[in-house]
């Protein structure tokens, strides 16, 4: 077996924790490990590029360690490795364990961090998933995902990976998708370069919120209608359905589909045909269903809410995006992502995001993924009057959450606060103030909701602040 190229470059000899580490690898190595570990130190790093730039060019390493000691001088060696264009993985260690300087060395492009004291249990599952990466990852990783048109999901979490690459074989089947994930995570992106991707790609794509359309009105949005169907029908409509013949129908919210809505939007998945609103002639349509929701179907299913035989003809393949909560390597990549893309086009190039600002950004949970996250950084970006983006100038909805000082009891109450907050006041605007049509589409009593509203100092009238 080829033996595994370890760099540990120790940037604080006097501590010791890279000696420790050497050890810690060379003791439970079993002669897998090529080790090497170079010192450099604070004196010494006018003229650490040219030699970590020799070290590189006869290592090579698979992946590289960086050290720092009691003092770190995080910025000046990363500044080193950005111009030598380091392409191997790099984990810091970080001995104060601050997260501060954890937050500064994700900032300037670490892909991990270990902080002493070092355990096999730590560092080896650690080590080994970087080095799997490098070894066995697609070599066209990214290069496929800008083919994709996915090269703005920014990510590196190989619980993100591990879902995008299923997209090019699924565009290729003509089977139906089920695409879940929290709000926020990218699923109508996903669906809409599964169908690019596809042999439908010259034919529309057409995209409709169940949640955002009455239920009334649905079954005539989906499916049309004939001239007569009810008192103003003077002509017919086209429903989405018919538009998206020869395409793509991608239907988001898929668990507020009403029941019969559902019954023929069953129907029509089996049959290929339907039957719009008043007419007596049944149409036919070539479509692709990519359904998508941020619930769990199968609860909903066993609760009665949605019907079981049109879940299993949905969830025929399934995409299950992850929150970034459980993606959070991916924060600094997405932040920067973020600020390269607003300042561009407010027409303000050169902003980054200081330490502080990237630690408040790492330690929030993103009740909102992604989406959430691309918000803030924008109005940072748009407010910020400086060139470098402090942490005071992240507005976050929770920021207390953001300082990790609080208990996990006391920022998960205000999280579920927050929420209830936050879907209560969208159910009321939904229903326009009907307290009762709120609760039914919450699926909650009238009275219980009407508790909800009062905990919450909420009005029928309320709505949402503009922040």
């Amino acid at each position: 077996m080829k033996k595994v190229k370890v760099l540990i470059f120790d940037s604080d000899p006097q501590i010791g924790s890279g000696e420790k580490l050497h050890q810690l690898l060379r003791t439970n190595s079993q002669d897998c490990f090529d080790l090497r570990h170079e010192m450099i130190t604070e004196a010494e790093m006018p003229t650490a590029a040219r030699k970590l730039s020799s070290i590189l060019s006869i290592v090579s390493p698979d992946v590289a360690f960086l050290v720092f000691g009691s003092k770190p001088i995080i910025g000046e060696l990363f500044k080193v490795f950005r111009q030598l264009r380091v392409s191997q993985p790099v984990v810091a260690v970080i001995n104060t364990g601050e997260p501060k300087h954890v937050a500064e060395a994700l900032y300037h492009g670490a892909n991990d961090f270990l902080v002493p004291p070092f355990r096999p249990i730590d560092v080896l599952p650690r080590l080994w998933r970087w080095v799997h990466r490098t070894q066995t990852e697609d070599a066209g990783i990214h290069r496929l995902k800008k083919q994709l048109g996915l090269d703005h999901i920014v990510g590196e979490s190989a619980v993100l990976l591990s879902e995008i690459k299923k997209i090019p074989a699924i565009a290729c089947s003509p089977a139906t998708v089920l695409i879940a994930g929290e709000t926020g995570t990218g699923k109508e992106v996903c669906a809409r370069v599964i169908h690019y991707l596809s042999p439908r790609v010259s034919q529309p794509f057409i995209a409709v919120n169940c949640g955002a359309i009455p239920s009334e009105l649905m079954e005539n949005e989906l499916f049309g209608h004939a001239p007569g169907a009810f008192t103003s029908a003077t002509t017919s409509t086209v429903g989405l359905i018919r538009e998206a013949d020869g395409g793509t129908l991608f239907l988001d919210e898929i668990d507020s589909l009403p029941p019969v809505a559902q019954v023929k939007l069953l129907r029509f998945l089996q049959e290929k045909e339907f039957r719009p609103l008043g007419s007596r002639k049944a149409c036919k349509a070539d479509v692709r269903v990519i359904a998508a929701c941020n619930v769990n179907l199968e609860q909903a299913v066993a609760a009665g809410k949605f019907r079981k035989d049109l879940y299993y003809r949905l969830n025929i393949v399934t995409l299950t995006l992850p929150p970034l909560r459980e993606r959070q390597g991916d924060i600094p990549l997405l932040s920067r992502y973020f600020v390269a893309k607003f300042t561009t086009e407010v027409g303000r190039p050169g902003k980054k995001l200081t330490p502080a600002a990237m630690q408040k950004l790492a330690l929030y949970e993103w009740p909102g993924n992604v989406r959430e996250l691309e918000n803030a950084i924008e109005s940072s970006v748009i407010l910020s009057e400086n060139v470098s983006i402090d942490g005071n100038e992240i507005i976050l909805p929770q920021s207390a959450a953001a300082t990790g000082e609080d208990s996990f009891q006391a920022l998960k109450a205000i999280a579920i606060a927050d929420f209830e907050r936050k879907y209560i006041r969208e159910r009321l605007l939904a229903s326009e103030g009907n307290i009762s049509k709120a609760a039914r589409a919450a699926k909650k009593d009238r009275r219980a909701f009407f508790q909800l509203m009062r905990k919450h100092h909420l009005k029928a009238g309320d709505r949402p602040s503009a922040k």
